[in-house]
């Protein structure tokens, strides 16, 4: 009798799968398939992204070596069109090496080129403070010291990353004007922050000792 009863209950579970697959198999194969096209189109993807990747990989080797050959404007318009096309990681390395290629033949031209860097709020802040950083090195020499001061405060703030850059550059700058407090401000940051590279302190110290001695009260 249990054994009756076991092959009713078999079909009529059979029956209940035969009625489901006939009202749900149109669904059922749509997902299946909505599910392979979806796997098939991330597969996709990621091969596009990874040419992508490499093609601006080349194309930014090739501009260096444009650059090491002194072809500066050519290796300069290679960066700009790497910068306008390539995934965004190249892209930002692109234009700052545009604008470096553009400080060999105009230097307020490359300001200008780090300087919209710099406003780029789309850009991470590291690469903000390195492009103040690099258009404050190409305007030391004809710049005053508010306006280096108004460049480079913000990467010269504590834990900033170029920050030890920075305050040299500061530091260059009041002495290069005869404002040895706001140099020895600069200089004495540079050798309280323990993380100073030993190059950098031991050109801070050089400068320390070309400033007149701190008047006694």
């Amino acid at each position: 009798m249990s054994e009756l009863f076991d092959e009713v209950d078999e079909d009529v579970r059979r029956d209940q799968l035969k009625k489901l697959w006939e009202q749900y198999s149109i669904y059922i194969v749509a997902g299946a398939f909505l599910i392979v096209a979806a796997v098939g189109g991330w597969r996709g993807y990621q091969y596009l992204e990874a040419k992508k990747a490499a093609e601006a990989g080349a194309a930014f080797d090739k501009a260096a070596e444009l650059s090491e050959q002194n072809k500066h404007s050519e290796a300069e318009a290679a960066f700009t069109d790497l910068a306008a096309k390539a995934p965004s990681g190249y892209r930002m390395l692109a234009r700052l090496r545009a604008a470096a290629e553009a400080g060999s033949r105009d230097p307020q031209a490359a300001v200008k080129l780090y300087d919209d860097i710099a406003a780029d709020r789309s850009v991470s802040v590291p690469e903000q403070d390195l492009a103040r950083v690099r258009a404050a090195g190409l305007l030391l020499e004809t710049s005053t010291y508010p306006n280096m001061l108004q460049r480079l405060e913000p990467a010269a703030a504590p834990g900033a990353t170029f920050r030890h850059t920075a305050r040299e550059l500061l530091a260059l700058s009041a002495w290069r004007t005869n404002d040895a407090t706001a140099a020895r401000k600069w200089l004495d940051l540079i050798a309280n922050d323990g993380e100073t590279p030993p190059s950098l302190r031991s050109r801070a110290e050089a400068l320390q000792a070309l400033l007149p001695p701190v008047a006694k009260s």
